[in-house]
């Protein structure tokens, strides 16, 4: 469960494999309570890294006046 060890990639994978083992139903309860746990504390540090990148676009995206601008993605690829 080292969550801050692992790449937001990392992350990505673990919980999908999270979600795997516990929709096929058959893991002991203590087991699914762990994988569980272990689950949200993937969503909270993939969420902060989220919001953490958005943030970072959001000052690279500065207007003339120092104020964000929000633009598609789509608006960047065309320059």
């Amino acid at each position: 469960m080292a969550a801050k060890k692992m790449t937001f990639e990392q992350q990505i994978t673990r919980l999908e494999e999270i979600v795997s083992v516990l929709e096929q139903g058959d893991v002991p309860l203590a087991d699914s309570l762990s994988l569980f746990e272990e689950g949200t504390k993937l969503i909270a540090a993939c969420t902060k890294q989220l919001d953490q990148a958005e943030q970072q676009v959001v000052k690279l995206m500065k207007g003339p006046d120092g104020a964000p601008v929000e633009q598609p993605f789509a608006s960047t690829e065309e320059e």
